[in-house]
């Protein structure tokens, strides 16, 4: 079903403000189309479907006929490469990855045990300690009795795997904060689940950092956007700076997943990320939320995976979807850290009527 000379990409979770929308906004950059773009999604509702060229729905990966369901829609459109669009798909395609290569399919995504190391904070920030990165400090709340190890604040309340985009996190300034944030959230629902983590720097210097490199882990080129925190789009939580200590800043924040701001290089950040990613045996495209305190990189979050900047980066010409395209379906050469433009790029919502 493909009757077209251009190569059937097929992009899961286009909807929801995902990061496959994001993915399927940058290739819609692109001035002269060169791929068939196909778009699935669980919703019947969703916007996206008609920005591309064939718009399939497609269960929820938790569902039994999950993957029956997506061999079958990459057989119908002669699909060569796919692109995961949420974290419950990535993990249930990388799970199959002997299914996809037999098909002939190549998976755009890293590898299960990297993504699965990475969705995990408590694995990730232990790895990045063994490495030599330093993390803020983090302790998994266990029981109540854990929680008196804590003696740096402020810190953040955050589930210990998943949760994208900043969900569930939240801030506590004291020690009595923290346990009446433990009773609100219920300790037996929180315990093995949520870790405490050190709050580092300042919103001034908050990154989310693409670091990208070949399927098997060369190094390509790498980005940064310093967050511009201006509205109730951008930050998830906003409180006074009662601790006392000015190196905080006026307010504690929480952004969320929703970024803005200066698009860049900044090498100082991008440097540094760049040899975490390596050090860890990255794959692909990897996203690295940080805070640059006293010039080191304080590494807060990695996703293994596209990022919800991935538009404002195609923006500036680092099409992080195009590029590995290009890569593997036409065989291009791609130029190491390959020039592109900086600047500010800033975000709003939009409403359309569908019917």
């Amino acid at each position: 079903m493909n009757p077209t000379n251009k190569s059937a990409v097929l992009i899961t979770a286009i909807g929801g403000g995902g990061y496959g929308g994001q993915i399927l906004k940058a290739l819609r950059l692109i001035p002269e189309q060169r791929y068939l773009l196909v778009g699935a999604d669980a919703s019947e509702h969703c916007p996206q479907f008609r920005d591309v060229d064939h718009a399939v729905r497609l269960p929820l990966a938790r569902d039994p006929g999950y993957l029956e369901a997506l061999f079958e829609l990459c057989e119908r459109f002669q699909i060569r490469v796919v692109f995961p669009g949420c974290e419950p798909e990535l993990k249930v395609m990388t799970a199959a990855k002997r299914e996809f290569d037999s098909r002939g399919i190549l998976l755009m995504a890293a590898e299960h045990e990297f993504i699965e190391l990475c969705l995990n904070k408590e694995r990730a920030n232990q790895r990045l300690a063994d490495l030599g990165y330093a993390p803020p400090r983090y302790l998994k709340v266990s029981d109540r009795d854990a929680l008196a190890a804590v003696d740096w604040f402020p810190v953040v309340v955050k589930p210990s795997v998943g949760a994208g985009g900043s969900a569930n996190c939240f801030i506590a300034q004291n020690r009595q904060e923290l346990m009446a944030l433990c009773d609100y959230l219920g300790l037996e629902n929180i315990a093995g689940s949520f870790i405490v983590q050190e709050y580092v720097g300042t919103p001034e210097e908050e990154y989310t950092v693409g670091v990208l490199l070949d399927l098997d882990g060369n190094y390509i080129n790498s980005i940064a956007v310093r967050r511009l925190m201006s509205g109730q789009l951008n930050i998830r939580s906003s409180v006074p700076n009662r601790t006392g200590e000015q190196r905080f800043g006026s307010r504690l924040v929480i952004s969320s997943g929703v970024s803005q701001g200066y698009v860049g290089r900044f090498e100082a950040v991008t440097r540094q990320c760049r040899d975490i990613a390596q050090a860890l045996g990255a794959r692909g495209a990897v996203n690295i939320q940080c805070r640059l305190v006293d010039g080191v990189v304080k590494v807060f979050e990695i996703n293994p995976r596209f990022s919800g900047t991935t538009s404002i980066r195609a923006m500036v010409g680092y099409n992080e979807p195009d590029v590995l395209l290009r890569r593997y379906l036409m065989d291009e050469s791609i130029a190491v850290d390959f020039p592109y433009e900086e600047g500010i790029v800033l975000r709003e919502l939009r409403e359309f009527r569908t019917s």
